[in-house]
């Protein structure tokens, strides 16, 4: 069963009321990385390639302007998924409409940090600083452990 958006408040930092759905908590974007290198994923572990954080097109708005591709979106909120929950974040309807998809993976129980997702741009857009862009909902789950990945904690410090 998905948590009440008032459930999934209580593991976002910081939250606004305005971010509270019925259903979950709006994440905002903090910033927008390039891929500049390969990675690579093999058996015995991973790599993850290069990245170069994007310059906003408007400083004074904090505005990103993004030609079409695939980009790295990381999210301002520091997220803790409980246990007895799995956590799956969604784009907002509003990003699909502009022709842009957010895909992103599952958020396991124990995990806490400020993610991030694939942003995929299919026509050119701009992004501010701070706009609401995913939406991070809650399910309860039954887990054997939780999450101590390579992941754990990133971008908290």
């Amino acid at each position: 069963m998905y948590r009440a958006g008032s459930f999934v408040a209580q593991h976002i930092t910081p939250v606004s009321e305005d971010q509270v759905q019925p259903n979950g908590v709006d994440l905002t974007l903090d910033a927008i990385l390039e891929q500049v290198e390969s990675g690579r994923i093999g058996r015995e572990g991973k790599t993850i390639g290069e990245r170069r954080a994007l310059d906003v097109s408007d400083p004074v708005t904090e505005t990103y302007h993004l030609e079409p591709g695939g980009y790295v979106l990381q999210y301002a909120e520091t997220v803790h998924i409980p246990e007895g929950h799995v956590g799956y974040i969604y784009p907002r309807s509003s990003l699909m409409r502009n022709s842009c998809m957010l895909n992103t993976a599952v958020w396991d129980a124990g995990y806490e940090g400020k993610g991030e997702g694939l942003l995929q741009v299919h026509h050119p857009i701009e992004l501010e600083r701070g706009a609401r862009v995913a939406q991070i909902v809650l399910a309860e789950a039954t887990h054997d452990d939780t999450y101590d990945g390579s992941y754990q904690g990133e971008r908290t410090e």
